[in-house]
């Protein structure tokens, strides 16, 4: 086969859509707030009511924040679950959705994080599927041209970005499930945990 006739729009959407029908979708359904919200160590950075963060960043448009700091601390503090959804919402697709398919403007500072589980998921649902949709447009001219300035790199192709997406979406999706998996095991032994 001749590459120049391979589908590779086909293959990278199926990288993430395979993961997310066979692995993560099913796994992120019935998410508590309990669990969203569960913070197992102190100090945790998360999502939380405005003006109750000790985080040297909250960012946030609406009545809850997240948690950041710049330049981020070293070791980097826990993540909750809604903050991890928060990233992977705002940071990894809204941000992406609006430089290159059209989404309106999203970021840290401006975005109505979710103040629960369901309301979390529906935003992931949204933001992936403005994402699926925008992959599955590009031709091969598209996924070769440069991402251009609204990247940090300019010159590197689309399909790199794509790619790069749905290694984060893999990666911070999986670590939500694993943080679900904990709380599970923690609650079962009868262990208390802080929120």
């Amino acid at each position: 086969m001749h590459t120049d006739d391979f589908d590779w729009n086909h293959t990278l959407l199926d990288q993430w859509q395979h993961h997310w029908d066979h692995q993560l979708g099913a796994r992120l359904e019935g998410l508590t707030d309990d669990e969203y919200f569960w913070c197992p160590v102190p100090d945790a950075w998360s999502v939380r009511p405005r003006g109750t963060s000790t985080a040297p960043v909250q960012g946030g448009a609406g009545d809850l924040t997240i948690d950041f700091g710049y330049p981020p601390p070293d070791p980097a503090p826990f993540t909750t679950i809604a903050w991890r959804l928060g990233h992977v919402i705002v940071g990894v697709l809204a941000m992406r959705n609006a430089a290159h398919f059209g989404a309106p403007a999203a970021s840290y500072e401006d975005w109505d994080y979710a103040g629960g589980a369901d309301q979390a998921l529906d935003q992931l649902r949204t933001q992936l599927q403005i994402w699926t949709a925008g992959v599955r447009g590009l031709d091969q001219a598209a996924l070769k041209a440069p991402v251009g300035d609204r990247e940090p790199f300019p010159d590197r192709p689309m399909a790199d970005l794509v790619l790069h997406i749905h290694r984060e979406l893999i990666h911070h999706l999986s670590e939500v499930c694993l943080l679900r998996d904990l709380y599970l095991h923690t609650h079962a032994a009868g262990n208390g945990a802080t929120r």
